[in-house]
């Protein structure tokens, strides 16, 4: 069954997490009070590791985390993109492991991998655009003396975010809207917490091949041969 995100607003305390990947957070943070509705540009590899996916791909990923896997980390959408935020070290494993699955491989033999996008994996020395947290101002009051904080546990138990009747608009705003840009970035999963659960690069990858699964016809018939010899019958005496 196929379903969209709700997009959901980011907590102070997960603010202050996404604040911590960057060299000033509190600076970070101090934007965000005043303009709550700023994306802006943070580095990946020390909290966190980005995986990028076509959109419509991505939502099947998404599908099977949360009705057959453990759930996902923070998710948004960017300019058409899925971008799923695991844990540090992902971008750097998870190619590895899809060129161990042979991904994307137009063997004749594997009409699984016919139907795989390109996963951009985004890590350390990389950068991505983080969506506004909101649209409303963030609540005031003394920045946390610590940004960081050890990694949750693997797996918690969490609940499904709720579902929205359809997706965001994947086209930039046009010039001259309330806020530039906005109609193409927004949060899908916010972060809650100041140690959300991120997942790793083997759980990617699992849902990653079963959302390509997914979307393949499986058929009983085996795969023409390119190279066979057609003869004319019609006129058979």
């Amino acid at each position: 069954m196929s379903s969209a995100w709700n997009a959901s607003d980011v907590t102070p305390d997960g603010a202050a997490w996404l604040a911590s990947a960057g060299t000033y957070p509190r600076s970070t943070l101090a934007l965000w009070q005043e303009r709550p509705d700023a994306p802006v540009v943070l580095p990946c590899g020390s909290v966190f590791d980005v995986v990028s996916a076509p959109a419509l791909f991505g939502r099947r990923m998404l599908d099977r985390l949360w009705d057959d896997g453990p759930g996902s980390g923070p998710v948004a959408e960017f300019r058409g993109r899925m971008l799923l935020f695991a844990a540090p070290g992902t971008a750097q494993r998870l190619p590895a492991l899809l060129e161990w699955e042979e991904w994307g491989t137009r063997n004749r033999d594997d009409r699984r991998t016919d139907s795989v996008p390109p996963l951009l994996c985004h890590g350390t020395g990389d950068a991505v655009t983080v969506p506004a947290p909101s649209e409303r101002p963030l609540p005031t009051g003394p920045t946390p003396p610590e940004l960081t904080a050890p990694a949750a546990p693997a797996y918690p138990e969490r609940t499904r975010p709720a579902l929205a009747d359809s997706p965001a608009p994947t086209h930039p705003a046009p010039a001259g809207a309330g806020t530039p840009g906005r109609s193409a970035t927004r949060w899908l999963v916010a972060p809650d917490t100041r140690q959300p659960w991120l997942p790793g690069p083997e759980v990617l990858l699992w849902a990653a091949v079963r959302a390509a699964r997914s979307a393949v016809r499986i058929s009983i018939f085996p795969p023409p041969d390119q190279d066979a010899k057609v003869y004319d019958v019609s006129r058979r005496r």
